[in-house]
């Protein structure tokens, strides 16, 4: 029979600080931890995947007989972004981090954009989003300058009214940027951050695109892809690993789009993987300390999971992660270096297996790989021998 993965990561969804935290200012940082803490948080068919014997979180205790193999991993690269804990997954581990920007891009960055582009810009600092188009919005609309701005994050982003303009030459901008930034400059992403209203009610459109970096080296995207199977990216999994490794890429404008076009590749894909990013934690309710709006968003997906579940065939496994921490309640407004959760699922699995603490993200990368008969990505230690069932030739390749 054919195998498929569906590969699902709730951004920014973290279990706990990692021992280097302090390095980052994240000591005592705990995304789901933290959230449970602070508002009555009820995600009970997580909890039966074993989500509460990774942690013990208030609300979710553990339960007796998880139906799933649960654990959590450190990540190995530096940083805490989005591009870095994503490669990481897929099996790529950075020797060092991608450049942050905190006082705003070099003045030969922007001289250069500037000619490109043929218009100055507002802003160049480090600042959030949503505060940013408030402060400069008004004036971009009169003069027609593009809002560049970065965050704690390694990302170059421009901002810009779509009725000034018009979300094609704002890609455009966006590409431009991206040939610049390369070498020393290399940012994890460009950022298009589209938005519309009036001064005072400018709200951020779903029409935000991404532009990573190439990978530096071949993925398990490219090995599951080279293999002659499907790799469908689903969310912004596109944008992130710049459509390297990919047979098709499906862009989504929210958690629940994301979960309905999920389901709807995974109908049609007869053996490979499915890869999402749920944005939504890290985007909407992360960034901006909503506590409240994260745990609705996490009980929604816990509603629809055994929705999930229920498309998963006997060849089939489910894989939920995360790729950092981007704690509500923690100062500030910026990712937290933290553990994620790895729940694994699916009629091979060995339910109830503790995977324990894994080094490395890329350990789900190697999973993947190693249960779709792709090979082995360039790091992670496949978590197969601990939780195929007895009997289960796990490295055979799978029909087509």
């Amino acid at each position: 029979m054919s195998k498929r993965v569906m590969l699902i990561v709730l951004d920014s969804v973290g279990i706990g600080a990692l021992p280097d935290a302090y390095l980052y200012g994240d000591e005592g940082s705990n995304t789901l931890g933290n959230i449970a803490r602070q508002v009555k948080l009820s995600l009970p068919n997580l909890r039966r995947l074993g989500l509460g014997n990774i942690l013990p979180l208030e609300g979710i205790p553990p339960v007796p007989a998880p139906l799933g193999a649960y654990g959590k991993m450190g990540e190995l690269s530096p940083g805490k972004d989005t591009t870095t804990g994503h490669w990481e997954l897929a099996g790529i581990v950075l020797d060092k981090p991608f450049p942050l920007y905190p006082k705003g891009f070099p003045r030969e960055i922007i001289d250069a954009f500037e000619k490109r582009i043929g218009k100055k810009v507002l802003g160049n600092k480090a600042a959030s989003g949503t505060v940013i188009i408030e402060e400069l919005g008004e004036e971009h609309m009169a003069t027609g300058s593009p809002i560049v701005y970065t965050s704690a994050d390694s990302v170059f982003q421009i901002a810009a009214h779509e009725e000034v303009i018009p979300l094609e030459e704002l890609y455009e901008m966006c590409r431009v940027a991206r040939e610049i930034l390369q070498g020393d400059h290399a940012v994890g992403r460009v950022i298009a951050r589209p938005f519309v209203g009036t001064p005072g009610k400018f709200q951020r459109t779903a029409n935000r695109h991404d532009y990573s970096i190439d990978p530096p080296s071949p993925t398990m995207l490219d090995l599951i892809k080279n293999r002659g199977l499907e790799v469908v990216g689903v969310g912004k999994i596109g944008d992130i690993f710049s459509g390297k490794g990919l047979t098709k890429s499906i862009p989504t404008k929210s958690n629940a789009d994301g979960i309905d076009r999920t389901i709807a590749a995974w109908r049609s894909v007869k053996a490979g993987l499915v890869f999402t990013n749920l944005v939504d934690y890290d985007m909407k309710y992360g960034h901006r300390n909503d506590v409240e709006g994260y745990a609705k968003a996490l009980e929604e997906f816990d509603h629809r999971l055994p929705e999930i579940m229920d498309q998963l065939k006997e060849e089939d496994l489910l894989i939920i992660t995360a790729d950092h921490g981007c704690d509500p309640t923690f100062p500030g407004t910026d990712h937290t270096r933290e553990y994620v959760p790895v729940l694994v699922f699916g009629a091979k699995v060995k339910a109830g297996v503790n995977v324990g603490i894994r080094q490395s993200f890329a350990d789900v990368g190697a999973t993947v790989t190693g249960y779709l008969g792709a090979g082995a990505p360039p790091n992670g230690i496949s978590m197969l021998p601990e939780i195929s069932s007895p009997g289960i030739n796990i490295e055979e390749p799978p029909g087509i």
